[in-house]
């Protein structure tokens, strides 16, 4: 049994992966030895610098341009990948989006619904594309960007939360449909990183429009706010020969609460 982090040979698709979490998630992928499907839905100049680094470290890499939202984008786009790569064996649903802060009594119905197809419906449709390619493979992963606002269920976040609670529940229950074809699905659930989302979202709490993430640093877990590579660190252990048997598990990546 390989029990190392070593993923030669593996082909991974990750959405949402031009920047942010994604993009680190992409890096340490190819770090370990993975060619790497980098999705995005904007942005193709920060893709193609994604995919650029990637080929740096001597592995393959594409970027694929889709809304992870509708489904015939992702048919085009798992297709295009499989005609490319010719197998996909890692999957990590990233792609996200905020909601808006509103109380439920506020929320536009139009918000809840795309916030709902982004974080709900789209990892669905990418499982359910991806699935009978991956069953074919020696070993198959999917992971599940989350995150820790399924542990509180904040006031002001009832679209996003709904979402992300959809989301682990979607891997819950694939860990269990698919663990006999040897997929393993896994959760990942980061605390406020430094991303660009991450930094609106610490604006917004303190009322700070265009604070440093940073300036909170001395008030987290470890003196800093987490980064998208330590996210990343996870996703790769998850998806590796490191973790044998996990699945159906869930790692906060949050320093352990504040």
């Amino acid at each position: 049994m390989n029990m190392k982090m070593d993923l030669t040979g593996r082909v991974a698709l990750v959405t949402g992966g031009s920047r942010g979490i994604g993009r680190a998630i992409a890096i340490a992928l190819a770090e370990a030895g993975a060619d790497v499907a980098v999705n995005y839905r904007k942005g193709k100049d920060e893709a193609d610098e994604v995919v650029a680094e990637i080929t740096k470290l001597g592995r393959k890499a594409k970027a694929y341009s889709a809304s992870v939202e509708n489904f015939e984008e992702d048919q085009l786009m798992v297709a295009d990948v499989l005609k490319d790569f010719g197998s996909i064996g890692i999957l990590v649903n990233n792609a996200g989006i905020a909601s808006r802060g509103n109380t439920v009594a506020d929320t536009d119905p139009l918000e809840l619904e795309r916030v709902l197809r982004v974080h709900a419906m789209a990892p669905h449709y990418m499982a359910k594309l991806v699935l009978p390619h991956m069953r074919k493979e020696e070993r198959g992963d999917i992971i599940i960007i989350s995150s820790i606002a399924t542990l509180s269920h904040s006031a002001n976040g009832g679209p996003y939360n709904m979402g992300k609670a959809a989301a682990e529940a979607l891997a819950l229950t694939l860990a269990k449909e698919e663990r006999k074809h040897g997929i393993r699905t896994n959760i990942v659930a980061p605390g406020l990183t430094a991303t660009d989302m991450g930094s609106r979202l610490a604006a917004a709490r303190a009322g700070k429009k265009g604070m440093d993430i940073h300036d909170l640093d001395a008030t987290m877990p470890f003196g800093h706010v987490c980064s998208p590579e330590e996210v990343a660190a996870a996703v790769v252990y998850l998806v590796s020969g490191a973790n044998p048997y996990a699945n159906g598990q869930k790692i906060n990546i949050d320093g352990g609460g504040n």
